[in-house]
């Protein structure tokens, strides 16, 4: 890390960083507000695409968390982002929440299930046999397939929920075709967030829970990666993956004085 260049921008991830169901955890306050007052561009991350940025920045200062709308970048606004670089003023058929389709009406996209250019599969927790029927129909009839992110599962207080990913495998299934994922581990989620704060790779970290996204994405878009043990990666797993972070720490506390 000696011969890297000094860290002017930060990305982090929210769930297992900077709260952990519904709770803050210890350290992110004083981050947060180091990032603030620095100046430096920064933005946090969810792969979830339920919520718009400013019903994330409403949750979060719900928990005692200041973070401005514009420093949210979330797997929807990516996919949209995506979509309107691919194929400006196009249609999709939309298995998602507000965030997501909130994103794609905010980049000019007619939201239909005639005809649509794409299908794009986001998160919900009221997935719906008729809704995912509707998408294999669709996606055999030639539009393409985007998911906002190959998460399996997602948490809940109660435990497990299934995700994006695994409705995704079931549609796959239903037609051989399988999805373009706009969110983490796909680096383009990273390259998209550092374009929108005007920050470079090269003077950038990425901060995460998780080794086969957060670590992974920040590393393939070229970032210095710093694996916290707060969430769902345990340090004897480190070990299992190909490739490592550039530092492992106990929790986001550990990074305040970095900044």
């Amino acid at each position: 890390m000696a011969d890297r260049k000094p860290i002017e921008s930060w990305l982090t991830d929210m769930d297992g960083v900077l709260i952990h169901e519904g709770v803050p955890i210890a350290g992110a306050d004083a981050f947060l507000k180091r990032l603030r007052e620095s100046g430096r561009p920064f933005l946090v991350l969810t792969n979830n695409s339920m919520y718009t940025p400013r019903d994330l920045h409403a949750r979060l200062r719900r928990m005692g968390l200041e973070v401005p709308i514009e420093s949210i970048w979330t797997s929807a606004l990516a996919t949209a982002q995506f979509l309107d670089d691919q194929r400006p003023g196009g249609s999709a058929y939309v298995i998602g929440e507000a965030g997501l389709t909130t994103a794609l009406h905010d980049i000019g996209y007619i939201l239909t299930d005639h005809d649509p250019d794409y299908v794009v599969l986001g998160e919900t927790r009221t997935y719906s046999f008729e809704a995912m029927t509707k998408a294999v129909r669709l996606i055999n009839a030639g539009a393409r397939f985007i998911c906002t992110n190959p998460d399996e599962t997602g948490p809940s207080t109660e435990g497990p929920l299934p995700a994006t990913g695994a409705v995704a495998a079931l549609i796959t299934k239903a037609t051989g075709k399988q999805p373009y994922f706009a969110g983490k581990p796909n680096p383009l989620m990273m390259r998209t967030g550092l374009n929108a704060i005007g920050a470079h790779s090269e003077t950038s970290a990425m901060i995460g829970d998780r080794m086969d996204t957060d670590v992974l994405a920040g590393m393939e878009a070229g970032m210095q990666t710093f694996l916290v043990l707060t969430g769902l990666t345990r340090p004897e797993q480190v070990e299992d993956f190909p490739y490592r972070p550039s530092q492992v720490v106990d929790s986001i506390a550990d990074l305040v004085e970095r900044i």
